[in-house]
């Protein structure tokens, strides 16, 4: 009898000790979501009061300087490609990678615009760029950083557990690829510096986007555009839409950069010298296009240059040549990795797998044209009702993702309960953050007046 109590007190402790230890287990590494309202956190405060103490770097004269430049960046070997989700290496190119530069000056300030074919720009990758080109002394004042967003794109710039295992690893052989071809494309920019007039335009491509969550729900539909007129007469351009460049199938095994790449070879075929594309508020937004085969890209780019004639609304003249620039840091809710609807990883878990997100946005001021380069994913739907407060100023307004920063997506916080990849395991910074990204950007807007 006693031998068996003391079998039952041990199968006890055993379980016990299991219970216990999976208990701990559970307190290390979940939480419940904190549905607290963002105006009441620390984090809130914080950047609100960093956005009003803003300062700009600014200067003035009558001529605008413009310089541009193109410079193949595609792999020796193949890599891993990057987007939807691990396919392993590329197979073949399609199309070769560039690096694609876009310097802007007055005589007194340079801004380089750098553009990737990349899925995101790393802040890894983003802090590698500007330190060689503060080593090369380059007289870049602002860097100003963009890419694609092709799905189609190698990897090999994103260090950390996460990068190995989702988004192509790190190759110090690539991630020096792109910083040496980055530096050549801004040395050739600057040699091809001159004298430029400088217009805005957009463009209706209704058509060819549209709300991937809700097909009622808003989109933005316009390409936009700053066209750049040398005094020989040749034209470049700098463009922005919103459409995810998502037409090719998840399981295309050859290096591509989507309809960005078609768009730009388009344009550069039609009148401009260069294009440089830029994924513009990408978040909820997905292209209506007739296949995912590189035939069904290549139609989708060409519809959207053809409809550029047709719809763009007139050019408006840039004619001060007057440059603003400043860096904003967001503070951020703690990091809301979802299980469920109301359970999240420890914050821990995803800093250790995900390592830094560098959340900032960038702001440039051409004239009466203003910039803002997202570290977030924005929602699209959200672009209206910026647009329209620029406009009381007197302000165009562009706005682009993947600035040197990676903070997920930023969508309307009426979707942040439902199911949809973006919202369930790509927003990162928990609820609101529709919210708080609308009064940011809001209130740099305002503070143009």
């Amino acid at each position: 009898m006693s031998q068996k109590k003391s079998l039952i007190q041990k199968s006890l402790y055993i379980m016990a000790w299991i219970l216990g230890t999976m208990a701990i287990l559970l307190l290390l590494t979940i939480t419940w979501v904190d549905w607290e309202d963002y105006r009441e956190k620390d984090y809130y405060t914080e950047t609100m009061s960093d956005l009003q103490e803003l300062q700009f770097n600014s200067s003035a004269s009558d001529t605008w300087m413009v310089g541009w430049s193109t410079i193949n960046a595609t792999p020796e070997q193949p890599t891993a490609l990057v987007g939807y989700r691990p396919r392993g290496n590329y197979e073949f190119v399609l199309d070769s990678s560039y690096v694609k530069t876009l310097v802007l000056g007055n005589g007194k300030k340079n801004v380089a615009i750098l553009n990737y074919e990349l899925l995101i720009v790393h802040p890894y990758l983003s802090k590698r760029i500007q330190a060689a080109i503060r080593n090369e002394n380059l007289p870049i004042d602002f860097v100003y950083f963009t890419a694609t967003h092709t799905h189609s794109g190698h990897g090999g710039y994103i260090p950390g557990l996460m990068g190995k295992l989702a988004f192509g690893g790190f190759d110090e052989t690539i991630v020096s690829l792109l910083e040496q071809k980055t530096l050549e494309g801004i040395k050739s920019a600057l040699a091809t510096q001159d004298t430029a007039v400088l217009h805005y335009q957009r463009a209706n491509a209704d058509s060819l986007v549209a709300n991937r969550f809700k097909s009622e729900d808003p989109t933005d539909p316009f390409v936009r555009q700053l066209v750049f007129e040398k005094r020989n007469g040749q034209k470049g351009t700098f463009l922005t839409y919103s459409a995810h460049p998502t037409i090719l199938s998840s399981k295309y095994m050859g290096l591509s950069g989507d309809y960005p790449f078609y768009f730009n070879k388009a344009l550069e075929q039609n009148g401009y010298v260069f294009s440089l594309f830029a994924a513009g508020t990408v978040g909820s937004h997905r292209p209506v296009a007739n296949g995912n085969q590189p035939e069904d890209v290549k139609q989708y780019a060409l519809d959207l240059n053809n409809n550029l004639p047709n719809q763009s609304e007139k050019p408006k003249l840039i004619n001060k040549a007057k440059i603003l620039t400043a860096y904003l840091p967001i503070e951020l809710r703690e990091v809301h990795y979802r299980l469920s609807d109301n359970i999240r990883l420890r914050p821990w878990i995803f800093n250790w797998a995900f390592g830094e997100t560098n959340a900032h946005f960038d702001i440039l001021v051409l004239g009466n044209t203003l910039l803002i380069g997202s570290s977030g994913e924005i929602s699209g739907v959200f672009y209206d009702k910026w647009e329209k407060k620029a406009a009381e100023l007197g302000l165009n307004l562009i706005i682009t993702s993947f600035n040197g920063g990676y903070i997920g997506y930023i969508t309307p916080d009426k979707y942040y309960q439902e199911k949809y990849h973006e919202v369930r395991d790509m927003n990162w910074f928990g609820p609101y953050n529709g919210a708080y990204f609308d009064e940011i950007i809001g209130a740099l807007i305002e503070k143009q007046q």
